[in-house]
C-alpha cells in the first residue's frame, strides 16, 4: 500500500482516492513486483493504512531512506515551521497538524520532520529542538526565523555539532535595540568588513549588503549597557544586511540582523542568509503549489502526519 502510494504521489496524485485511481489504472505494471493476492487496495484501505500507521516508525523509514541518498552536503540545513491549514478536526476539537521540517539547501532534500499541534500543548520552538536532537549537525550550519533565537535552541545545535545562523528580532527586545544601535553607528560600519549583491528578476531590482562583526567584547565587559544581556551560547559573530529593493519606481529599505556561532565572512553571510528562504521557495512553495497540501483534508488520527512525511519522500525523490 505504501509502495503505491508513494508511487502515485511522484506523479501527481494528491489524496486517498488519487492513489486507489491511480492502482487502478496501473494494476499490471504493480503487478510486476507486488503481490496483489486481494486486488488493489480501495481509496478506504488507504485511509485506514495511513490514520493506523505508526508516524514515529514511518519517521525512521523516511530517515533511513535519507541516509541512502548520502550526506545533506555542504550548505545550510533550514529550521521552519508550516501549518497544514485544513488538517483540523472540528468534531474531535483538533487543532491542524503543523510540522517543522529541517531541509538541506545544497541537496534540495528534506532530511527530518516533526509534527505538533498547538492545542495539545506543544510549540513549534519544541518540535524543532526535538528534530535537532535527531539528526548529526557535524559541520552544518542550521539556520532558522526569530522564534527559534533562544538558548535551549542553540545549544541543542552546538551539542549535536553544528553551528547556528539565528534571526534577531524584538522577541529578544534588549539584544536586537543594542545589535541594531551597534550597527547603525557610521564609523562602527566603516570599519567592518562589508559585502554587497545585486539581484535583479521579477520586475525588481534588489540590493543587499552585509557587515559582519566578531568583535564582542563591547557586549561581554562589565558594567556596561549591554552588561545585562542574555547572550546565546558558543556566540562569535554578529551580522546586519541590508535589503533595499526597487519595484516600480518605489524603492524600501529593511535590516535584518543575525547571531552566529561560525565565524564568517560578510561573502558567506550573504550566502546562507539567502540559502534559508531555500526551504520557502524549494519546499513550502512546492507543496503548496504541486501536492496541494494546504487543502488536504486528511485529519483523522496519524493521516495528516504520516501523509506530510509521503509527500516529502516523493518530493526528495
Amino acid at each position: 500500500v505504501l509502495t503505491i502510494a508513494l508511487t502515485a504521489a511522484v506523479c501527481g496524485a494528491e489524496h486517498c482516492s488519487d492513489f486507489a485511481d491511480f492502482a487502478a489504472d496501473r494494476e499490471d505494471l504493480f503487478r510486476e513486483f507486488l503481490r496483489l493476492e486481494n486486488g488493489i487496495p480501495s481509496h478506504d484501505t488507504f485511509s485506514r493504512v495511513f490514520r493506523l500507521l505508526d508516524p514515529e516508525a514511518f519517521a525512521r523509514c523516511f530517515g533511513a531512506f535519507v541516509e541512502a541518498l548520502g550526506a545533506a552536503g555542504e550548505g545550510v540545513v533550514a529550521i521552519d515551521g508550516k501549518t497544514l491549514r485544513r488538517s483540523f478536526d472540528s468534531a474531535a476539537k483538533r487543532s491542524p497538524l503543523a510540522v517543522v521540517t529541517a531541509f538541506a539547501s545544497a541537496t534540495h532534500t528534506v532530511i527530518g520532520q516533526q509534527g505538533f499541534r498547538a492545542g495539545d500543548g506543544d510549540s513549534e520552538i519544541l518540535a524543532a529542538r526535538a528534530l535537532l536532537q535527531c539528526l548529526d549537525l557535524t559541520g552544518q550550519l542550521v539556520t532558522a526565523d526569530a522564534i527559534h533565537c533562544q538558548t535551549e535552541t542553540a545549544q541543542v545545535i552546538l551539542d549535536r555539532g553544528g553551528d547556528y545562523l539565528l534571526r534577531l528580532k524584538d522577541n529578544r527586545p534588549a539584544l536586537c535595540a543594542t545589535v541594531a544601535q551597534y550597527f547603525v553607528d557610521p564609523q562602527v560600519a566603516a570599519a567592518l568588513p562589508a559585502a554587497e549583491t545585486t539581484d535583479a528578476d521579477h520586475g525588481r531590482i534588489e540590493v543587499r549588503r552585509a557587515w559582519v562583526s566578531h568583535d564582542l567584547s563591547w557586549l561581554k565587559g562589565p558594567k556596561t549597557a549591554a552588561g545585562d544581556l542574555v547572550l546565546l551560547p558558543g556566540l562569535t559573530c554578529l551580522g546586519m544586511i541590508e535589503a533595499t529593493v526597487t519595484r516600480g519606481g518605489k524603492t524600501s529599505t529593511a535590516r535584518h540582523y543575525h547571531l552566529s556561532s561560525r565565524p564568517m565572512t560578510p561573502e558567506a553571510y550573504l550566502k546562507a542568509a539567502r540559502a534559508h528562504w531555500s526551504i520557502e521557495n524549494s519546499l513550502h512553495w512546492i507543496l503548496d503549489m504541486t501536492f496541494d497540501e494546504d487543502h488536504a483534508r486528511n485529519r483523522k488520527d496519524n493521516g495528516p502526519e504520516n501523509l506530510a512525511i509521503l509527500r516529502k519522500l516523493a518530493l526528495n525523490m
